[in-house]
């Protein structure tokens, strides 16, 4: 499962993903867009890990979650909308 995580900062918030480059055995943090991380979220492919930096407070959140904390630390648009 691919994990992203959240920072959030004073100033706001933004996702990264840690990318292991195989020649140099090292790992890059790169920063990735919101609708990827959705994508991948609706699909029950991730996790994301939501870091708060002036804390250092972690959460892990995943498809198995309460709704709640997803609509807190994610926001309302990676809630699946349910068929009736």
């Amino acid at each position: 499962m691919t994990r992203y995580t959240k920072v959030m900062n004073p100033f706001g918030a933004y996702f990264t993903k840690d990318f292991l480059k195989e020649k140099k055995d090292i790992i890059k943090v790169r920063e990735v867009k919101e609708d990827t991380v959705r994508k991948f979220f609706l699909q029950g492919d991730c996790e994301v890990l939501v870091f708060f930096e002036d804390t250092g407070k972690e959460i892990l959140i995943d498809d198995f979650s309460p709704e709640e904390d997803i609509k807190k630390y994610l926001g309302s648009s990676f809630i699946q909308k349910r068929k009736k």
